[in-house]
């Protein structure tokens, strides 16, 4: 299994969940974050006053998935976020050793 984790922008949010959605994954968890990368925040004007803003928002998407789900997952969040503009953001896949669905004791492919 494998957990998915993708670094989005805000407003791309809805398109990601329904493309998950087309391949048949339901189940995530979103995170509203805040981060920088190379986009290095920006300045904005504020009551005639400049300041710099670090940190932009975020959402981080969460989800896991079997082996054989990971690859159309990914393409379909890339698909789903890309604008094709800096800060668009970043997909991690990491490896999953266990999961137990809490109320049935369900463990791995079932559990998901």
């Amino acid at each position: 299994m494998k957990k998915i984790e993708a670094i989005i922008k805000p407003f791309k949010l809805d398109d990601v969940r329904e493309a998950l959605s087309e391949i048949d994954i339901t189940g995530m968890t979103v995170t509203e974050v805040k981060g920088f990368g190379r986009q290095k925040g920006h300045t904005e004007l504020y009551r005639g006053a400049e300041y710099v803003v670090d940190f932009l928002p975020k959402m981080r998407i969460e989800v896991v998935v079997t082996d054989e789900q990971a690859e159309r997952c990914v393409e379909a969040i890339s698909g789903a976020a890309r604008t094709g503009r800096i800060g668009d953001g970043k997909i991690f896949v990491t490896g999953v050793d266990r999961v137990i669905r809490i109320r049935t004791g369900e463990e791995d492919d079932r559990a998901v």
